[in-house]
This record gives C-alpha cells, sequence and structure tokens, in this order.
C-alpha cells in the first residue's frame, strides 16, 4: 500500500499515545509535552492515501551521538503491508551514525538484528500495590534541588543530556520527585507519575540499595494507597530485582534492550528503574 511518512505535530502525539495505551503500554497521564520537548523532530506518522494515521514512531536524537526509537506502532489492520518497515527506516535515517537504543518486543529480537542490533539486556515491568510507608523523611523534593546538579547525576545513568526533556518530565502535573542527598551531593533521585492505570515510578536512579529502598518507599507514598504502582527493572541489576521481590510486586511484561552502533557504558546495578520504554 502507498504511505506518506511525516513529521507529528504534538497534538498527533497525544493520539498515539492514546494507541499505546490500546496497546496497553500504559504511558502517562501528561507524556506528550514531555516526549515532544526532547525533540521536536523526531517523531513520525505514517498516512495511508486518504490521509489516515496507521502507523508511528519516535526517533529522538538526544545530541550527535546518541538516540533512541520508540513508540513503534503500526495499527494491526495494516500490518504485514511494509508499514512498519518503512516507518524504522525513516527513524534509522534521521537519527544516522549515532548509537541508537530501544526496547523491543522479546518476539521481535530477530528482526531488529537484522537492522544492527544487539542484544544488551532485558528490562522487565512489574507490578505492585501502594501502601503508606513511614521513615522516608530524609528525602528532598525535587523542585528544592539545583536543577543542573540534578542534570549532572542523571547524566551518569544515561547516553546523553537531557535537560530540555528533564525540565518537563520532573516537573509535570500529577508526578512527584524525590532526591536523595548525602554529605552535600545528590547520591539518588527518582520519580512518580500518574498513569493510564495507576502510577510509574520512572526514573530511579540510586548509588546503593538501601538509597534505592528509601525512594521506592517515598515515591510509592505519592500514589493512593492500593492502586496499581509499577516500574521497569534492568534484569541484570540484581539489587533491583531483589526490592521488587521485597516489595512483593510480580513481573507483567518484559521488553529486549538493544542497540546499534555501540552500547553504552552505564551503571547498570544502580539503575533500579529507567525512565521510559519509549525514550530510554
Amino acid at each position: 500500500m502507498r504511505i506518506e511518512i511525516k513529521r507529528m505535530i504534538e497534538a498527533e502525539l497525544g493520539e498515539v499515545l492514546g494507541w499505546a495505551a490500546d496497546e496497553g503500554w500504559n504511558p502517562g497521564i501528561h507524556d506528550a509535552e514531555s516526549f515532544f520537548s526532547a525533540d521536536p523532530n523526531g517523531f513520525f506518522i505514517a498516512q495511508d492515501a486518504h490521509g489516515k494515521a496507521v502507523g508511528a514512531i519516535s526517533a529522538v536524537a538526544y545530541d550527535s551521538r546518541f538516540g533512541f526509537i520508540g513508540l513503534f506502532i503500526v495499527k494491526k489492520a495494516f500490518r504485514g503491508l511494509r508499514v512498519g518497515i518503512e516507518l524504522g527506516e525513516t527513524a534509522l535515517d534521521y537519527l544516522g551514525k549515532r548509537t541508537v537504543g530501544q526496547d523491543g518486543v522479546l518476539a521481535k529480537v530477530r528482526n531488529y538484528e537484522n537492522y544492527g542490533f544487539k542484544l544488551a539486556y532485558r528490562n522487565m515491568r512489574f507490578e505492585g500495590r501502594s501502601g503508606k510507608t513511614s521513615g522516608t523523611g530524609e528525602l528532598t523534593e525535587i523542585s528544592m534541588v539545583d536543577f543542573n546538579e540534578l542534570c549532572s547525576f542523571d547524566r551518569l545513568y544515561f547516553p546523553a543530556d537531557r535537560g530540555t526533556f528533564l525540565k518537563k518530565w520532573i516537573f509535570q502535573p500529577q508526578s512527584m520527585g524525590l532526591v536523595s542527598i548525602s554529605k552535600k551531593r545528590v547520591n539518588g533521585y527518582g520519580l512518580i507519575r500518574k498513569c493510564r492505570t495507576g502510577y510509574k515510578i520512572a526514573p530511579l536512579f540510586a548509588e546503593n540499595a538501601d538509597v534505592a529502598d528509601k525512594l521506592f518507599a517515598g515515591l510509592a507514598n505519592f500514589a493512593e494507597e492500593g492502586s496499581p504502582v509499577f516500574i521497569d527493572v534492568p534484569e541484570p541489576n540484581s539489587a533491583a530485582m531483589e526490592l521488587v521481590k521485597r516489595q512483593r510486586m510480580k513481573e507483567v511484561f518484559a521488553t529486549a534492550r538493544m542497540y546499534a552502533n555501540g552500547i553504552p557504558e552505564v551503571p547498570i546495578n544502580e539503575i533500579f528503574g529507567v525512565t521510559s520504554f519509549e525514550l530510554g
């Protein structure tokens, strides 16, 4: 079939996030503005000959060296008609020679390998229930921390500076961010936001498991008691896997974190919750 691929406007991104919700990906209520701010040129939509949207993909270029592909969706009636192939090629062409990450469907790993992607590890989504916890008073609200200091800490765990994205992400409505500070320096932070179903903790970066535990408990307190709480955990981080076990969370979904043009070096054992399957 003949399709046209064009750049999305922000209003179209909101519609595509609705598709993501239909797929069971459970995006945040206010993700569109944060996502779009990361790279307004990096969101693409496929339309049929009548101008009807049939597929989408994001290809966020964080800088000249790193990008991330996500929101790869083709409507069911149009799958198997090369729509996905053309969207994927558009995203890769846009990102060029950058190192490119993605969280792919496990069943499609071999397909992605044909485009130069290599499996790094699995990210696993866990679901639990919120409960009120005491003893987290030493944590600091994210708005009280110097933004540049926070960005410097975030940069330790992400392959590129993403300050523009974080300005929107950490101050979005229906969210709360907490920071752990020790000896006058940041040693962990996290954010919880309202999603289509329940709440999601994303990201959760911490220098050790004790800090991660405190941040998790403090963030979970933000959710309505008894509400579903989700977190996406890199499987190689054994301390993170122990954390979700202690919280009696269950695995509900998994992705293949894959990279093309090299695998970035990040301290995976200090990443207790990834930011987004869509943006890395």
